[in-house]
């Protein structure tokens, strides 16, 4: 275990240089920059802005002062705004997380229900109405969710307050968030579990005259959530940072808008940051995710 963990490590390190790099040299290699657009500000103070953030240097030593600085724990700071960009993501961060943590728990309740519902009465109505709502959810993207669900239950019913700092305003934006993974899990609960059903030792609890509450939840369930286990880690990662379009249609003040501010804004050292801090939370959500596997199942060897 120890060695497969040092190994993932050098390939996470390796991984997030290489995403380090492309984001660098492809976000300079588009024309323009970030003090472009200012039009209130004159030839003699862009010229200073450029200095202060090395933007008059090489591009290739421009990312060796960067990566240097970024070893010691420095992302600098924004340059349309001057603040600090590791308290800016740390704030804005805390935002989504918020969000994504509730859409998370939402998703993994409903979709190891009724993947549970589905295969255990399979080829019945409630199992064909299950799978159409998860083929329903899986295909609709979580904007057109989100305006939606925006337009019915905000604007048109009143029954929840959208844009308002309480915890009732993330009903929509959680529900939003938890849709498709909530049927993505369902749909593999459901195809684990069948499969699981047919082994053998399923059958013998069942011929020894095992209750089926037991059957299903001891010897069929912890099983069947090996490949939900797979898909959670990433899908952690992706919701807890991939809330952009939702954040911006309810107006949440995450990390997520922060990105897209950033990137219409062309904040090059805001991009970097978020950019990196993004990186390495996949890449640990992934090997925490290949460690609970581990867990789960002994019999996994990780090579």
């Amino acid at each position: 275990m120890a060695k497969y963990v040092f190994k993932r490590v050098i390939l996470a390190i390796v991984t997030i240089f290489i995403v380090c790099a492309i984001t660098f040299f492809t976000m300079n290699a588009i024309p323009g920059g970030p003090f472009n657009g200012e039009k209130a500000t004159s030839p003699q103070v862009r010229e200073t802005l450029e200095k202060r953030f090395n933007l008059d240097k090489p591009v290739g030593e421009q990312f060796v002062i960067y990566m240097k600085n970024l070893l010691h724990g420095d992302f600098g700071i924004s340059a349309k705004t001057g603040r600090d960009i590791g308290v800016t993501i740390s704030s804005k961060f805390a935002v989504s997380a918020k969000l994504g943590i509730f859409a998370v728990i939402v998703a993994l309740i409903l979709g190891v229900f009724f993947g549970s519902i589905a295969a255990l009465m399979r080829n019945r109505w409630p199992d064909r109405l299950i799978i159409f709502m998860s083929t329903l959810f899986t295909s609709l993207p979580s904007f057109v969710l989100a305006t939606f669900l925006l337009v019915v239950f905000s604007v048109r019913l009143g029954w929840v307050k959208a844009w308002s700092p309480t915890h009732q305003s993330l009903v929509l934006p959680v529900l939003s968030l938890a849709a498709y993974p909530a049927a993505y899990i369902t749909r593999l609960t459901k195809t684990s579990m069948l499969d699981v059903l047919g082994q053998d030792y399923v059958r013998t609890a069942r011929a020894k005259g095992v209750a089926q509450v037991k059957v299903l939840f001891v010897h069929t369930l912890r099983n069947s959530l090996i490949p939900v286990v797979t898909y959670v880690g990433p899908m952690i990662a992706s919701v807890l940072t991939g809330s952009l379009v939702v954040e911006n249609i309810f107006t949440i003040g995450g990390l997520g808008a922060e990105f897209v501010t950033s990137i219409t804004n062309r904040d090059y050292p805001m991009i970097m940051g978020v950019t990196i801090f993004l990186a390495v939370f996949m890449v640990t959500m992934n090997l925490i995710t290949d460690i609970v596997y581990k867990l789960i199942d002994p019999r996994i060897n990780l090579d």
